[in-house]
This record gives structure tokens, sequence and C-alpha cells, in this order.
């Protein structure tokens, strides 16, 4: 175990267990008791010293410095286990190359017509339910982002079996990751039923991913899909053609684990939060009225919609679904004044970042207003839900066009209401979800447009 005496280290670890115990029993509320312990703290995982970075200027540093600070660390070590070596968590020296290749399947001009798949997508969601009918709301939104993303990724070339299974085997994999960051060898390889259950969900998850890759291969045409792009992609600064087979099938399974969970988690802690504040649902409905009068939201809405956008924004800064992240230190070099030697694990939370009071006035209430003007903006470097630097997420943009284009039309069409005794409870795994929401769908009449809405003041999170 490597010794950093200048680095204070979190109180109550058990031996052998380290602080395996609050990490695992209530993580939320363990990193957010590191700031006052100072701008680096050292958290043990059983045999293994992780170096947590509370400080955002600090955690920005890291970010920005790649090649240092590369993709690493227990967490990555699994999630690699899943998604291989792909433009998510390919090593620094990977990086550019395959961020090069992958970055047309993003461009701008295609959200238009990824946007198109998207509403389709929402609105099917959205006309099955029914009056009164109580929504297992995360449960409709993994089918809904499990949707889209077949859909952008894929335009629809999975069957409706095949598309339920790679649902369920996504969820399966999340939900097993964060577990396993902390199961040391062999634990991980015993016969248990969890174990059993991950690595066959993962085993069937890239089989699916494989075929659908070895006929869209194989049949050449462009479809306009993210995966169309990806075997089309050619970098002009390397003479090898492309992506390899086994670059895009990494690649692939890294857009559909976070193209769905983090979605999915998302969608559910906006409906949970705009039903939770009457004020913001209130406007939240004028807005869509007024701009949708009840038709699905479209990409040429957007600009239409700031509130809606801000509901987003700010439900990513309370509930931000990457919640956790770490990385491998690979040269010797220091950080706050602090030596890391190579070999270090470090972390950086947005979450952690996201409810420091001295970045965000009432960091627990939930205040979509906090992001219009004239509200002061919070640093940049203080907003992470896709990270910074080289390695922030490649589909940024096409996440937020999403997320808005699905609460607009939720919003449009339905009022939800909680069920009592099912009002959801937010659980951290590899994303952070919300767990037992139940919610009662009302359907709604779009009403005329009304006078400008006044700004609502921050309201505390209720339970």
């Amino acid at each position: 175990m490597k010794d950093f005496p200048s680095i204070p280290t979190a109180p109550r670890a058990l031996p052998l267990l380290g602080h395996v115990v609050p990490l695992l029993r209530d993580p939320l509320a363990f990193l957010n008791s590191l700031p006052a312990l100072g701008d680096l703290v050292r958290v043990r995982l059983g045999p293994m010293s992780v170096i947590v970075i509370c400080d955002p200027e600090l955690t920005r540093q890291a970010l920005l410095d790649d090649r240092v600070f590369d993709k690493g660390g227990p967490l990555y070590d699994r999630l690699r286990e899943v998604i291989g070596d792909g433009v998510v968590s390919c090593p620094h020296q990977a990086h550019r190359r395959l961020r090069r290749l992958s970055q047309p399947a993003f461009h701008q001009a295609r959200l238009p017509d990824y946007a198109r798949a998207m509403s389709r997508c929402v609105r099917d969601a959205a006309d099955s339910w029914g009056p009164g009918q109580v929504l297992d709301v995360p449960a409709e939104m993994m089918a809904a982002s499990s949707r889209i993303i077949t859909a952008t990724l894929f335009s629809d070339a999975l069957p409706a079996t095949a598309h339920g299974q790679l649902t369920d085997d996504v969820t399966t994999v999340v939900k097993s990751l964060y577990q396993r960051m902390f199961l040391v060898p062999p634990l991980d390889r015993l016969p248990t039923r969890g174990n059993r259950a991950h690595l066959a969900a993962r085993a069937r998850l890239h089989g699916t991913v494989e075929r659908v890759i070895a006929e869209r291969r194989a049949d050449g045409a462009d479809y306009g899909d993210l995966l169309s792009a990806l075997v089309a992609a050619h970098d002009p600064e390397d003479d090898r053609p492309g992506m390899t087979g086994a670059e895009i099938s990494d690649t692939v399974v890294s857009f559909v684990l976070a193209g769905i969970e983090s979605t999915a988690a998302t969608l559910s802690s906006a409906l949970d939060l705009v039903a939770r504040h009457p004020e913001v649902e209130q406007r939240l409905h004028a807005e869509v009225d007024a701009v949708l009068g009840g038709a699905p939201a479209t990409h040429a809405d957007l600009p239409r919609l700031p509130l809606t956008e801000r509901v987003v924004t700010e439900t990513l800064r309370l509930r931000p679904p990457g919640w956790f992240f770490t990385r491998a230190v690979t040269a010797d070099t220091h950080l706050g004044g602090h030596p890391l030697p190579a070999g270090t694990s470090v972390a950086y939370s947005p979450y952690l970042i996201h409810h420091r009071p001295d970045l965000y006035r009432d960091p627990e209430a939930f205040s979509p207003d906090r992001w219009a003007a004239p509200h002061p903006q919070p640093p940049r470097h203080a907003f992470l839900p896709f990270a910074a630097g080289a390695r922030k997420c490649i589909g940024d943009s096409f996440s937020m066009v999403e997320a808005t284009l699905a609460l607009a039309t939720i919003a449009s069409r339905w009022r939800l209401e909680h069920v009592p005794g099912h009002r959801g409870r937010l659980a951290a795994a590899v994303t952070l979800e919300l767990r037992d929401l139940r919610m009662r769908a009302h359907p709604r009449t779009p009403t005329p447009a009304a006078s400008t809405p006044v700004p609502v003041p921050a309201v505390e999170e209720g339970p």
C-alpha cells in the first residue's frame, strides 16, 4: 500500500475493508463529508488507496492533464472488462486517433436527423401510456432511452426480442459494475449468482453488438446513423483505413451503456424533481404548451425551450448520472502541492463538486433559474456532468438534445404525480439512479400561451 503522509485519510476505516462499507451504504453522504478534511483525501478500498480530489480547481487540472491522469483506477479497470478500449475508456496514447474517428458521428449537422428519431421514440412511449396509469418511471425511461439509442445507433436494425434483451443486459451489467469495483480477485471470478448474471449479460451484449456491426460492414450502405459514421470513418492524419472491428465494437458498446443508462437516470430524476416543485411544473407546462401545442418536440423547437433545458441542466447538477470516476497517475507528479507517484489511483466526483456551498448557493435546492440571467453563473470547471478537457464526453450535445426533447414531449402530454409510498430513492451504482419511483399519469390538454412566467425561488429538495 502506498503511503501519502501529506494527505489526510478519511476517518473510520475498517481493518481489511477500509471505507468499503460507507461507500456501499451511503456513498453520497460519505463523499460530501470529505472536503472538510482537505483538497485531497485518501480513501481505502480494501488494500488499495484512492486519492479523492475535493477541490474544483485541482479537479480541473487533473482532467486537463489526461496524459498524466489517464483513464484507469478501480472503476475503469472494471469498465474495461465490459467496454474494452473504445473511445470512452482507451488509454491516452490511443485516444486522440479514436476521438478523431468518432467525432464525425456526433457532428452538429447530424443532430437534426438524430433528433427526429429521438422525437419519434419518445412520442411512441408517451402514446403508450393511459390516463391514470401508474408508471414505473425508471423502467419506462430505460425503455424509451433504449429505443432512442438503438434507433440512432442502428437505425432500428434490432428486432423487438433482441432490443428487449439488450436493455435487460445493459441494466444487469450497469447495476453490478459498482459492486464489482470492490471485489478483488479471485472473488470476482467465483460462480456466485451475481457474477454469473454479470458475465452472461456482458457476453450477450457484445454478441448483439458484434452481429449488427458484421451485418452493417457486409452491407456497406450508409443509413445515416451513428454506426454508419463509425464504419465509414477515415483519419486523414493516419494511413490506416479507420477503426478496426474491435475498436468499433468497443466504442459502440460504450455508447450503448452510456446512452441508455445515463439518459434514463437523467429523465427519471427530472420528472421526479419537476413533480416535487409545483411552481417549476406550472412554468414548464406553460412553456411546452406555448411552443409545442401538444405536438412532440423537434430539433427546431429547442431554441424556444429555455426553461426545459435549464430543468435538464439543473437535474444534471443536482443528480449527475456519472457521479464518481477514477484515474490512474502515469508519471510521478504533484497535485495541490502533494506528491503523487506513478501508479496512484485518484478519483473525482461531479456530485461532490456540484454540492459544494462555496460554488453553488443552496446546493441542495432544485432551482433551474440559477442557470438564467441575472443569476451569477458558477465557475466553468464547477459543472462537470460531462467531464472536461480532451476526455470530455463526446456525446454531450447529443445527450442534452435527447433529454430536452424527451422532457418537453412528456410534459406536453402528461402531468405525473407521485404515488404515495413510492416516491423514489437515490441509489449510487455506476450511475446515480432512482429506484422505486412510481408516478400516476394524468393527460394534459395544452392551454393557450400565458404571460411571461416569473422566476421561481429555490426550494429545498424533499425526501
